[in-house]
């Protein structure tokens, strides 16, 4: 059993709300920057190399379908697993972040660039505490909250992920 709550990991880490859902605080952005001219045509402008965030949902939150410019990748760190879903052109796919491998679960997740994902707690427990590194790294102008209806309208056989997933 899990001694810590959202609570505390949200006063401990001074955690404050995300625009996509749940709770965040960036720990680190690297001093360090690609120019415009050595990144992508996608970009516009100038990027830190990395940056890294603390990110928290408590059950019944979720993490909006969202995509961004750059790869990003999901840590576990605490609480209960949590179900990462991508959605591409290829179909859907659901990943579980947490320690319990043999039931199919893993320690950490690459979203690619350009892949819309979102997250939630679907099984039991109150939190999950995990760590985001985007690289290049983020800048909310490389950030997209996605439309439920446009969303459904591109995408009508994942409309139940879809619903669970936007506002």
């Amino acid at each position: 059993m899990n001694e810590k709550s959202a609570e505390y990991w949200i006063n401990t880490l001074a955690l404050s709300p995300h625009p996509e859902g749940g709770y965040f605080r960036e720990v680190f952005r690297s001093k360090e920057i690609i120019t415009r001219e050595g990144l992508p045509q996608r970009f516009s402008g100038s990027r830190n190399f990395i940056t890294s965030i603390y990110y928290l949902l408590r059950k019944g939150e979720f993490s909006s379908l969202h995509r961004l410019t750059s790869d990003e990748l999901w840590y576990f760190h605490d609480g209960a697993p949590l179900s990462v879903y991508t959605l591409t052109d290829d179909g859907i796919s659901r990943h579980v972040l947490g320690l319990n491998a043999a039931s199919g679960q893993i320690p950490q997740i690459a979203i690619s660039a350009g892949y819309w994902f979102g997250a939630l707690i679907e099984g039991d427990g109150e939190f999950s505490l995990v760590g985001c590194a985007v690289a290049p790294g983020f800048d909310f102008r490389d950030f997209e909250l996605a439309s439920r209806e446009a969303m459904l309208a591109a995408y009508p056989q994942h409309h139940t992920i879809i619903e669970k997933l936007t506002k």
